[in-house]
């Protein structure tokens, strides 16, 4: 695969529990960890995969890459590779819901190291000052490449930082998916009365590198990575339902076997198309105007 990939194993239960909330013609706007939110948000695992890949089939042409996936047709604006300009695409795709007279809603995944740039105190601003139907779920996974969080910032509550625009903001359990469905569905209703934003914080925990090749332990105890593979958010999905006997350990079995037959059939379509060749290099680069 091209360029850094940023896996999204240890955080699944982010994804997952927000998109879970969403139609398809809600809207999305991800990070360069963004895989986890294209699937959850409805880019099949076959475009998914194949733009990874950098082939022609994938949901960006194999243009974007892992950092650039992209498919409007079920809301998902793109991931980005700068930090936080999701915050500002999605207040955006949400003002222009609002002026249309519709009640979609738009979400803006960014990491705690987004939290302390300008576009989330200017997207914050200005989507409370209009009452803009967006969700800012912050993904704080406690490092910033490899810079901690609490060396980074003073205020490492960043849930608490919603009261400076007066909208409200809620710190959650991110590796409890069953907590994060709620507390967006929440949040969902409260943008689609027209009611305004909602900051989310998701307290979870990337389980590698910042990108495949970092060891990812340079900065980090053993110990404490080990702690958080203890929280697994699979698993404590599977633990807990199981116990509550709302489902059957056969039922998980099966979801494995059809999640793994997907996955296999994704990556033979991704090694079975063809990569970009140099005669389209410059397509989609100028305009092109419409030949009558």
């Amino acid at each position: 695969m091209p360029g850094f990939i940023h896996v999204y194993i240890g955080e699944e239960a982010v994804a997952a529990g927000v998109c879970a909330q969403l139609r398809t013609d809600d809207y999305v706007a991800s990070t360069h960890r963004g895989h986890g939110h294209a699937l959850a948000k409805g880019i099949s695992a076959r475009d998914t995969m194949a733009e990874l890949m950098g082939v022609v089939a994938g949901c960006s042409g194999g243009r974007g890459g892992t950092m650039h996936l992209y498919d409007p047709t079920v809301g998902f604006l793109g991931s980005n590779g700068v930090v936080p300009p999701g915050i500002l695409i999605a207040t955006g795709a949400g003002l222009s819901a609002k002026l249309k007279g519709g009640d979609q809603v738009a979400v803006a995944f960014f990491g705690d190291g987004g939290s302390n740039n300008g576009a989330f105190h200017e997207g914050l601003n200005m989507a409370a000052t209009w009452d803009v139907p967006v969700i800012f779920v912050c993904e704080n996974n406690l490092y910033a490449t490899e810079m901690p969080f609490g060396k980074a910032t003073k205020n490492i509550n960043v849930a608490s930082r919603a009261a400076a625009y007066g909208i409200p903001g809620v710190q959650v359990d991110g590796n409890n998916v069953l907590e994060v469905y709620e507390k967006t569905g929440e949040a969902v209703s409260r943008a689609r009365r027209g009611e305004g934003p909602t900051l989310i914080e998701c307290l979870t925990y990337r389980w590698f590198g910042h990108h495949e090749g970092d060891p990812g332990i340079a900065y980090r105890t053993k110990e404490e990575i080990a702690h958080w593979k203890d929280r697994d958010p699979i698993r404590r999905l599977y633990d807990d339902t199981i116990a509550a006997k709302l489902v059957l350990e056969e039922d998980f079995k099966g979801i494995d076997a059809e999640i793994k037959t997907e996955l296999d059939d994704a990556t033979q379509f991704a090694f079975s198309n063809s990569l970009e060749t140099d005669r389209t290099a410059l397509d989609h680069v100028y305009f092109e105007p419409a030949v009558e």
